[in-house]
């Protein structure tokens, strides 16, 4: 079996490495490094951005933690200066580096990769034209890859608008953040998202003036309700101002300063203006309308269960599908692609229990079914959120910001959802994950041990109290 897999990101090079293993003839198309968008400009460089910015929380709490600092008062915090083109430098190497490995990975396992642009020109072929000075076909021509199977994996860009073009240095992208070699003085935001409120975490925690554009009345509108504010209380406690219920009509610069204007009419001027308004998939150039590969309003290509599009030989995978513009989401529809054509056995994705987790300080992370999604759709659920405050791990970590909360079938007992706001709720949340997936019930939960002191004895006890109410007993 000859597979054709176009793009190299996270739904890409998984569904390669796959396919591989089960001894299809496998060849990736990709215009830049293995690992896509996600690893050399999204995922991987901003949490190592924030990882940066993470260390200066530990700094700011070392004295009240007993930890002081030569020649300054017990409780004083030390003055410290950021080295942005260090850090940047770092998160380039570090994309780098993961790219390289993927990489070492993907061709250890016999997959080619080929340096290209791939357009699909009929249902078994994709032609390939060369980029950034690679070689292309015999005589110059493009080369042409025929497959018994297709996947498609291109991934997303960012959303561009029309009234404010980008100029990567006043006016930036996501992507453009990285070209940054000082600190803003005064960076404005405009998108309230998780890619907006991460970058907002880090510049706040690197000592700019941030100032948020919020279409909504709230940060975070798509997200848990009390996890949002949570995390909007804590921005507000650190100088973020927020600008509410307030949309970007066009954004110019104006010598050395960007300035926002709003539809109401009023302004907005900061050093920088950073747009996070999401991310469009990427679909244009595939030569899909000719194929009559199905695609929605957005353009994203639709698909069925399994990650198979409108033309049977045809997958797709990954953000330029649009279901959930996540790393994880993408490499579950590549692999899955994966399992269904080479004739595995195979179930289509959970979509009820797909875990996010925005990188604020604290942490938001989340699975299966939220509170307000809940209430949206009449499913009846009981919910218990337990705070942090208590956490005996959070009190010596001086910690304290965060909740636990869990959501549970009446009768059943069984886990739906859950969220955790947290310093590590990346990590957290998977007790909860595991138990959505497996559709563990709420006293089951409670009883599986659990270290103390820990964070996480906190889900333990929140499932216990919810136990309680939906079970009426600890019975398994």
């Amino acid at each position: 079996m000859r597979v054709v897999i176009v793009g190299g990101g996270p739904g890409g090079y998984e569904a390669a490495l796959v396919a591989a293993d089960l001894g299809a003839e496998v060849t990736v198309v990709n215009d830049e490094g293995l690992g896509g968008a996600c690893v050399l400009w999204d995922c991987v460089p901003s949490k190592t951005l924030l990882t940066s910015a993470q260390a200066f929380n530990t700094l700011e709490t070392a004295p009240s933690l007993g930890v002081h600092f030569e020649g300054m008062p017990g409780q004083e915090v030390p003055r410290y200066e950021v080295d942005l083109p260090t850090i940047m430098s770092r998160v380039r190497d570090l994309a780098l580096a993961q790219s390289e490995d993927i990489a070492k990975r993907v061709t250890a396992a016999g997959v080619r990769v080929v340096l290209g642009r791939g357009r699909v020109v009929d249902p078994h072929t994709v032609e390939v034209r060369p980029v950034d000075g690679a070689a292309a076909g015999d005589g110059g021509r493009p080369e042409r890859l025929e497959g018994d199977a297709i996947l498609l994996a291109t991934g997303s860009d960012p959303r561009r608008m029309d009234t404010a073009p980008t100029d990567g240095e006043v006016i930036l992208s996501s992507q453009d953040v990285y070209k940054l070699r000082k600190v803003p003085e005064h960076l404005v935001v405009v998108g309230a998202g998780a890619t907006g409120a991460e970058y907002a975490t880090a510049f706040l925690r690197f000592g700019a003036q941030v100032t948020f554009i919020v279409s909504r009345d709230r940060i975070l509108p798509t997200h848990d309700e009390d996890a949002a504010l949570a995390i909007e209380d804590v921005f507000e406690r650190r100088g973020l101002r927020t600008v509410k219920n307030a949309r970007a009509a066009k954004v110019d610069r104006v010598g050395d300063r960007g300035v926002v204007h709003l539809e109401d009419g009023r302004t907005v001027e900061g050093s920088h203006v950073l747009l996070t308004i999401g991310q469009v998939p990427q679909t244009n150039g595939l030569g899909l309308e000719k194929l009559g590969i199905q695609t929605d309003e957005r353009g994203a290509v639709v698909v069925d269960g399994v990650s198979r599009t409108s033309v049977p030989s045809i997958y797709a995978a990954g953000d330029v599908t649009a279901r959930l513009m996540l790393a994880s989401v993408a490499a579950g529809q590549g692999r899955t692609a994966m399992y269904h054509l080479l004739g595995q056995a195979v179930s289509p994705l959970r979509w009820d229990a797909v875990v996010a987790t925005i990188f604020t300080d604290p942490q938001i992370a989340t699975v299966g079914l939220s509170e307000q999604r809940a209430a949206e759709t009449g499913i009846e659920v009981e919910v218990d959120t337990l705070p942090l405050a208590g956490n005996s791990r959070a009190k010596m970590s001086n910690r304290p910001d965060g909740f636990v909360k869990l959501l549970a079938r009446p009768g059943s007992g069984t886990i739906a959802g859950g969220a955790v706001v947290a310093s590590y709720a990346s990590d957290l949340i998977a007790p909860i994950s595991e138990a959505c997936f497996n559709r563990l019930t709420a006293s089951q939960l409670s009883q599986a041990f659990q270290t103390y002191p820990s964070f996480a004895g906190s889900i333990q006890e929140c499932a216990r109290r919810l136990a309680v109410r939906v079970q009426g007993s600890y019975r398994y």
